[in-house]
């Protein structure tokens, strides 16, 4: 077996990361790049893998293991410093991928070797690779000339700066909200966790009494039990209007970014002889095209509205005539479904919380893994770190250190918001015929450790958990040399949540739930009557969460579809709203200027792939729940069809070897308790 890349190089230094000088070493990166690229390309006039793909991989590694530990720090310890330097950065890096992405000679490098007999000898990663490299030449617009040439760039250009600043106006808007609160009866119905993190948060600003902010472990606890109205409309408010004109500082107000994307995102897919931009995306996607993804959410809905629509007249009746309440308004709605979700199914999430302390999910986490697809995972002790809470653990299988990645669990100051998995390094054969092992972040942002307790997590921050963990497997567990089709690199988006929707199925199984579930003073397991009662409230108003999660992907995609000069976003929501929703939230919320998923991440009119995934992944497991949820030979199927092969072969194709048939909705209205 030839010889892995694995020495302390194979890790960044995030202590060295040298921010006043970050802009002049990347200038001084690039150039050496550029200057290479130019090199291979002349002196190719008969490529080959090693003498095109593989020089160019290393160039393209280098920039990655430079650039790597910037971004990760950018979004988990954010610095003013730190934050310059990257905005400063980000035109350069924009410039170098629009000018590699429009280099005719290295396409043609690319076309010829396509072409040439060397073609002939490629392995099937390799000559995957070669084809989405061409496409992506052709969606970088390789053919344009003159002005339509010069006008990308400036879109590129001013798309990754707008895509910055938005996110970045989210972490400002959300962090410059805060309420503290001196009276402790203002404080009624929420649980000791809450009041414990509160007051904690509340000590470490040297203040007295509980401070509150709009962090989720923050927010969602307030929402949820706080009997002061008042306080639920307040933090609502705020909440739904971060990031816009409606509340706190405009100079945080996304809607003109918003503005600006949707109109350049339009004339990119234009000069891209494209309709609009929904069709550019799904270019690169399992769907088809724009109206195939339409049809699929609306089918959706009209299977999904009439669950929904008896979740909201239960909520509405269990209101009225449980607490007298008339008017459900929008800061209403969690708590009273927390109260309904206590009086159906007596259990809440703060129940459950002392049963999944974070060591021991973690380890029933691994256990899973183990179990499924044959690997061991190991916590290392010593790595460079840039907090306390960090931790760095190594998977190996079958004895062998396959891959690293680092878990960053809890929510903090100066970290973005929610949950994600990005890689640090990807898998790939390197010229010398050694191998590059995979590295992997994996960030959260759960409750932290509050006085002298563990973390002790909800069961959602559990399902996250095992989310992002299979992300993570996604890009650990391939065995793809090829860096472009390598781990999630090169998989369509609308199935790059297969892994991830995939593993949540465990966290709901009592046989899964026996390794993952521990009381954190008594080892003691989930009562079984806790268990009973968690699992009868799985599908807990699962037809308004459904509608929910569709009347964004309807949002997303139909405002990149239907765009025309001087659309109103607003408008657009609202139709949307009229057809799907059975909840309309108040006129003053403005939830898209804090959508980030779409105006800061990948996810422009991809929105539907959480959904399109979803069908693919309860279908993925429905296989599971025929042979045995734990059943080796299933898992390794799994492992050796979707995970290992990456990008390296069409997500359908890989799907259909798994299952042994093409997917089908059954599987996720079943799982949701939705009859079909």
């Amino acid at each position: 077996m030839s010889q892995s890349v694995w020495d302390a190089t194979s890790l960044p230094n995030f202590t060295d990361v040298d921010v006043a000088n970050i802009e002049a070493d990347l200038e001084q990166l690039l150039k050496r790049n550029q200057e290479a690229i130019d090199a291979c390309v002349s002196e190719n006039t008969h490529p080959t893998w090693a003498s095109l793909v593989l020089p160019l991989d290393q160039l393209h590694d280098d920039l990655n293991n430079f650039w790597s530990p910037i971004g990760h720090l950018n979004s988990v310890k954010n610095t003013p410093e730190l934050r310059a330097a990257y905005n400063a950065c980000l035109p350069k890096l924009t410039q170098y991928y629009t000018d590699l992405g429009q280099n005719k000679a290295l396409y043609q490098a690319y076309k010829t070797l396509a072409q040439s007999d060397a073609a002939n000898t490629l392995t099937a990663a390799q000559t995957e690779a070669l084809t989405q490299t061409i496409r992506d030449f052709e969606l970088s617009g390789v053919g344009l000339e003159g002005e339509s040439k010069k006008r990308y760039g400036e879109i590129s250009q001013r798309l990754s700066e707008l895509g910055s600043q938005f996110g970045e106006n989210v972490l400002d808007a959300t962090q410059a909200w805060s309420k503290l609160i001196t009276d402790e009866s203002e404080l009624s119905g929420l649980p000791e966790s809450a009041l414990a993190q509160a007051k904690q948060m509340a000590e470490a600003k040297e203040k007295d009494g509980w401070l509150f902010t709009l962090d989720f472990p923050s927010y969602m606890p307030v929402m949820s039990y706080a009997d002061n109205a008042e306080l639920r409309e307040e933090m609502y408010r705020a909440f739904a209007t971060r990031a816009s004109d409606q509340g706190g500082d405009i100079k945080f107000n996304n809607a003109p970014l918003i503005d600006e994307i949707l109109a350049l995102r339009h004339e990119m897919a234009h000069i891209l002889g494209f309709e609009n931009y929904a069709e550019l995306s799904v270019a690169t996607k399992m769907a088809d095209n724009g109206q195939q993804v339409i049809d699929f959410l609306e089918d959706l809905a009209k299977k999904s509205k009439s669950s929904a629509e008896q979740d909201l007249a239960q909520l509405t009746a269990f209101a009225k005539d449980e607490n007298g309440v008339e008017t459900l308004n929008a800061w209403d709605m969690t708590y009273y479904a927390e109260k309904l979700r206590q009086h159906k199914y007596s259990i809440s999430q703060e129940e459950l919380r002392p049963y999944f302390p974070m060591n021991k999910v973690l380890s029933g986490l691994f256990h899973v893994a183990q179990t499924l697809f044959g690997v061991d995972i190991r916590e290392e002790k010593e790595f460079d770190s840039y907090n306390k809470n960090l931790q760095l653990f190594t998977i190996s299988k079958d004895g062998e250190d396959i891959a690293r990645f680092y878990l960053d669990p809890y929510a903090r100051e100066a970290k973005r918001g929610g949950a994600w998995m990005d890689s640090c390094r990807t898998r790939r054969r390197l010229s010398d015929n050694r191998l590059q092992l995979p590295i992997a972040y994996l960030v959260c942002n759960f409750t932290p450790p509050i006085g002298n307790k563990p973390a002790l997590l909800t069961h959602d921050e559990v399902t996250t958990l095992f989310h992002e963990f299979g992300h993570g497997l996604h890009h650990m567990l391939t065995q793809v040399d090829v860096s472009s089709v390598s781990g999630i690199n090169g998989v369509a988006w609308d199935a790059v949540e297969l892994p991830s929707q995939f593993m949540e199925n465990w966290c709901y199984e009592p046989e899964a739930l026996a390794h993952i579930a521990g009381h954190y003073e008594t080892g003691e397991p989930l009562p079984q009557d806790l268990l009973d009662k968690m699992l009868a409230a799985k599908n807990f108003q699962s037809g308004m969460q459904m509608m929910r999660q569709l009347e964004f992907s309807l949002f997303d995609f139909r405002l990149h579809m239907e765009y025309q000069k001087g659309i109103s976003v607003q408008s657009v929501i609202n139709d949307v709203r009229s057809k799907v929703a059975v909840i309309t939230p108040p006129e003053f919320n403005r939830f898209q200027t804090s959508f980030s998923h779409i105006f800061a991440g990948g996810y422009a009119a991809g929105y539907y792939s959480y959904k399109w995934a979803e069908v693919l992944s309860a279908d993925a497991f429905s296989k599971f729940e025929e042979d045995g949820i734990f059943n080796r030979d299933t898992g390794a199927r799994f492992r050796d069809t979707i995970l290992a092969n990456g990008g390296s072969r069409p997500a359908a194709e890989l799907f259909a070897e798994f299952r042994g048939r093409e997917p089908s909705t059954d599987a996720l209205l079943r799982h949701s308790g939705i009859a079909a």
